[in-house]
């Protein structure tokens, strides 16, 4: 099983810029990483006139992928609700570490990003599974660690070392 580790933060906070810079600092330290992240709008992967995009539009309930270099599985939920997390991560290959990009109400440790240019509140009072904050300001009332959002390397200690010490 896996350790599943969460970035959080409001729309442009820079979440996915933060991960893009995690995720070889992850790597080089030896650890295999995937990744989950959350759309909270209907995506494609493919193009209207392909034939992945057909067999979606005729109804095929899944419709696989595949070539020399990758894979991937489209699902179509049709009448089924959105999947928990833990559903999603139930298709992933075994792996390190499970960087997980939104699921804001999903309980798994997360990082809250936060920049001093923003002007929303926090999400991590109140909230058990922010774990430490990633950021370019001081928060003075903060009682979590507070990392420095542009110490990538920092970043990845932290993380590993928190890691270690909850059970798989």
């Amino acid at each position: 099983m896996a350790h599943v580790l969460g970035l959080l933060g409001w729309s442009g906070s820079g979440k996915t810029h933060l991960l893009t810079r995690l995720l070889p600092v992850f790597i080089a330290r030896g650890l295999v990483v995937s990744t989950i992240k959350h759309a909270h709008h209907g995506f494609d992967l493919d193009q209207p006139g392909k034939d992945s995009h057909q067999h979606r539009e005729a109804g095929a309930r899944e419709v696989l992928i595949a070539s020399s270099k990758r894979w991937a599985l489209m699902h179509e939920l049709v009448d089924e609700p959105e999947p928990e997390l833990s559903a999603l991560l139930a298709h992933l290959a075994p792996c390190d570490l499970v960087l997980v990009e939104g699921f804001k109400a999903s309980p798994h440790p997360k990082i809250e990003v936060v920049r001093a240019a923003q002007d929303r509140p926090a999400f991590w009072p109140g909230r058990p599974d922010v774990v430490a904050v990633a950021t370019d300001c001081a928060l003075a009332d903060c009682h979590l660690p507070q990392l420095d959002l542009n110490d990538h390397e920092a970043i990845v200690t932290w993380s590993i070392d928190f890691l270690r010490e909850i059970p798989q």
